[in-house]
């Protein structure tokens, strides 16, 4: 009996040290937890004032530039007598256009006449982040601003505007030449050669934008682009001069092509599909028609004296589209025959050393 009653004691003792201990220990755990925190408190309370510091030191940078470019722009705009070459913007292209239109001849007077004129717009991507462009595919259209980079006098524009001797009045291709005020016109050259366009929205991708119905020319550096809004874009009641109103005046008669046209394009589509804005040879045809069914040539080569009712049948003009030069004739009633198109000699030598 004493043995049990000195075991049943040893097993309370037992029993008493254990529970102890796992106060001991729910105790410390718990005080550490309570420690953790009120460090994790503190964390948080530091963390809070860096970031309203670091949000006011940011507001106050922030007030601090607007301060200086207002100072800037007010110094620039008082210096040399308020001269207003002395005054700089920051601009710069965003992005480059990847047209059907290889030079200027051919390429539309006006957006939306050639429906099949075709454009990729390219952009850096270091200016415009994808995210830039997210929403624009609900759009039909977008205005595109743009410079006109191959007007042959925009070097002197640019370093000796005043040597530029910028003209004035402009010919106008809808008035057989007769000279309008060059605000009055759609010309490229003016006083700063900025082009306005509007082209339809095809497809958004990540850093580019198909468009089609464009009248730019490859390698057209862009400024910016804005969605086209037709309820603050189109007004109601615009009027416009009549001669604007007069479309005959430059569309032809009719656009045929030669026996031999079709060998041709097959052999030179096989060339040029893959990097291509057209699927194929045949809609590259239909492309060559919407072009030549407005008369492209230049006013000295429209006006150009005539010896004989048939002098202007032996002219041979070109158009070069996707790098493919296309040679047609056109008659005195305007009727247009596509003779041939082959690959220009810079092209062929490119092909063959490949």
């Amino acid at each position: 009996m004493a043995i049990a009653g000195h075991s049943n004691g040893y097993t309370t003792a037992a029993l008493a040290f254990t529970l102890a201990v796992v106060s001991v220990s729910a105790t410390v755990s718990l005080y550490r937890w309570r420690r953790r925190g009120e460090d994790l408190e503190c964390r948080i309370e530091e963390l809070e004032k860096s970031l309203g510091s670091t949000r006011e030191k940011s507001a106050s940078e922030r007030r601090g530039r607007v301060k200086a470019q207002q100072a800037l722009r007010e110094a620039l705009s008082q210096s040399e007598s308020n001269d207003l070459h002395n005054t700089i913007y920051p601009m710069r292209p965003i992005g480059t256009i990847q047209s059907c239109f290889s030079t200027r001849n051919g390429t539309p007077r006006q957006p939306l006449l050639v429906s099949l004129a075709r454009a990729c717009l390219k952009f850096d991507q270091a200016l415009v982040p994808p995210a830039s462009l997210e929403g624009l595919e609900e759009y039909s259209h977008c205005w595109i601003i743009y410079v006109f980079h191959l007007n042959t006098d925009i070097e002197k524009l640019w370093r000796k505007p005043s040597q530029s001797k910028l003209k004035a009045k402009v010919r106008v291709p809808r008035l057989n030449g007769e000279r309008k005020g060059v605000f009055a016109t759609r010309s490229p050259h003016r006083p700063c050669p900025i082009g306005l366009t509007v082209a339809k929205v095809e497809e958004v991708q990540k850093d580019r934008i198909l468009l089609s119905g464009v009248d730019l020319v490859d390698g057209t550096p862009v400024l910016d682009i804005k969605p086209y809004l037709p309820y603050s874009d189109s007004i109601q009641g615009a009027s416009v001069p009549n001669w604007v109103k007069e479309e005959c005046l430059l569309a032809v008669a009719s656009v045929t092509f030669s026996d031999t046209f079709s060998s041709s394009i097959t052999s030179c589509w096989k060339l040029i599909e893959k990097k291509s804005l057209y699927s194929s040879a045949d809609e590259f045809k239909s492309l060559i028609t919407q072009v030549l069914s407005w008369d492209i040539r230049s006013m000295s080569q429209r006006n150009k004296p005539q010896d004989t009712s048939d002098a202007d049948s032996s002219i041979v003009y070109h158009l070069v589209l996707e790098g493919l030069d296309v040679s047609y004739m056109i008659d005195n009633e305007s009727n247009i025959l596509v003779q041939d198109v082959s690959l220009p000699n810079n092209l062929e030598e490119d092909v063959a050393a490949t």
